[in-house]
């Protein structure tokens, strides 16, 4: 079982004769209580894979008719596993639930509200095959006019193999494709880490994170710009979307504000690791909280996501 503890990310990246070169992914999705959501995300997902390609499913909680759903597709020939719990467990625990029992050299999830576009974990493996210093390279989830061109050009990084990198430290966990040996270096996830904090452990380490360009997108149905959205005014005011109620968020249009704006951060956030550990981090971590203040003072909504 491999260990939490991240003590070696100051080492460098594994050498590419230590990587596993059969080209499986496994590939995670956890549901939870969105049918709609999931039977489009989960058919979409499976249809876009092929022989090398296995997906995991974990269900959590009881929702009937979710769960029945879900259910159904344990016996596809692309489906590893399948697992129920009764909880609503955070993402940590599936996530290390299939990084510490795959053997796959490459691992992935994908959110149960995003569809995937054709060819992705064939692009993104065959990117990972070129580049060995990639360590977590990912899909592309905002809409064309979230992408900054002034911005944005001056991180995309041309790479072996014509193989180009939006450059960040971290990508949003959906949608992405990450080496087997990036969990050997760092181990697990551990108690309280999300998804973007590990990218940053391995950026610290080493190795190159960001999104795949130009973009592969996925569509994200919880953005209210996408056709097969089923939120509205009343249903972020129920807190009908999880992310959208941690921030407050109650209004279509402060629900595609914020989108926009996240995006943004994306395309403007250090691309220096060292401005996430020690001083720097709780200086940024202060200026977050200040501005968030005046923020939700003047009515605008938190804005992005903690740096």
């Amino acid at each position: 079982m491999l260990g939490g503890v991240l003590a070696q990310d100051q080492s460098e990246p594994l050498q590419p004769d230590l990587l596993v070169n059969d080209g499986a992914v496994d590939i995670l999705m956890v549901t939870h209580r969105r049918p709609a959501y999931t039977r489009l995300a989960l058919e979409r997902l499976l249809e876009t894979c092929d022989e090398t390609m296995n997906v995991w499913l974990w269900h959590n909680g009881d929702d009937p008719e979710t769960l029945e759903l879900v259910r159904s597709y344990a016996s596809h020939p692309r489906v590893e596993r399948f697992h129920h719990c009764p909880q609503n467990a955070r993402l940590r625990e599936p996530t290390n639930w299939l990084w510490s029992e795959s053997s796959a050299p490459f691992v992935s999830k994908v959110d149960d509200d995003c569809l995937m576009p054709d060819g992705w974990a064939e692009t993104l493996r065959r990117a990972h095959e070129d580049v060995p210093e990639l360590g977590v390279i990912g899909c592309w989830r905002f809409q064309d006019e979230d992408f900054v061109p002034e911005l944005a050009e001056p991180r995309i990084r041309e790479l072996a193999g014509g193989h180009r990198v939006l450059r960040n430290l971290w990508v949003e966990g959906s949608g992405y494709l990450m080496k087997r040996a990036c969990i050997d270096q760092l181990g697990l996830l551990s108690p309280g880490m999300s998804f973007p904090t590990y990218c940053k452990r391995l950026a610290r380490a080493g190795w190159l994170n960001g999104w795949y360009y130009p973009f592969l997108h996925q569509e994200h149905m919880d953005d209210p710009r996408s056709p097969h959205c089923l939120l509205d005014d009343e249903a972020l005011a129920q807190g009908s979307s999880l992310t959208a109620a941690e921030r407050g968020i109650k209004t279509v249009d402060d629900r595609i504000r914020q989108i926009h704006e996240f995006a943004v951060h994306c395309q403007t956030a250090s691309l220096d690791p060292a401005d996430f550990v020690g001083w720097r981090a709780g200086v940024r971590r202060l200026v977050w909280r200040s501005k968030r203040r005046v923020r939700l003072s003047v009515g605008l909504g938190p804005g992005p996501a903690r740096p």
